[in-house]
This record gives structure tokens, sequence and C-alpha cells, in this order.
């Protein structure tokens, strides 16, 4: 009797180690599986976070391609209206006589006018 207690007590400290290894294999195949899964996870996150960077960068090309389409309707109004206003001082006043009025109008509409032509030339 001694001789199978023996017999299963060696048995048992062979199997044992062999157990351990298996559950510390299952273990790690186990965590590995979820490292891959959160990997996933993550990484499907990152797509819709870029999916949502990339519309609201697109939104605010978009904006920003309005404004100044706006600015330059704005701008080129002004100019018309200014030139408009250059032409009646100029058609006012004499043969010889330029009045301050007239260079500051001048001026100004050549300042717009290179504001304009700038960012006409600037598109982003």
């Amino acid at each position: 009797m001694l001789k199978y207690g023996v017999a299963f007590v060696v048995s048992l400290t062979l199997f044992v180690p062999h157990v351990q290894s298996q559950q510390a294999k299952l273990v790690s195949v186990d965590q590995v599986q979820a490292q891959k899964m959160a990997a996933e996870r993550e990484a499907s996150n990152d797509r819709t976070t870029d999916n949502q960077r990339e519309r609201m960068e697109r939104d605010q090309i978009a904006h920003m391609i309005a404004e100044r389409q706006s600015q330059l309707r704005r701008d080129t109004e002004k100019l018309v209206a200014l030139t408009a206003e250059l032409k009646e001082h100029v058609d006012k006043s004499g043969v010889n006589i330029l009045s301050m009025d007239v260079i500051k109008k001048a001026q100004e509409i050549q300042k717009l006018a290179k504001s304009v032509q700038d960012k006409m030339k600037n598109a982003y």
C-alpha cells in the first residue's frame, strides 16, 4: 500500500506542474485575447475620432471659404461705391484743381483694391 501511496504522490508531483503550466498558458492566451480585443476597440474608437476630426476640419474649411467669399463680396461692393464717389468728386472739381478728398479716396481705393487682390491670390 505504501508503494501505491508513494507512486500516487510522485505522479501528483509530476502532474501538478504540468497542470499549472497549462493553466498559465490558458491565462496568457486569455490575456492576449483581451489585449487584442482592447486594441481593436481602441482602433475602432480612433477611426471614429479621425472621421469626426476630418468632418470638423472640412466644416471649418467650408466655413472659412464662405466667410472669405462674403468678405470679398463686401469689399468689392465697397470698392465700387468708392470709385463712384471718386468719379463724382473728380467731375465736380475744376480742370486744374484736385481736392484732398479726391486724393484720400484714391488712396483708400488703392488700399482696398490691394487687399482684395491679396485675398484672391491667397486662397488658402
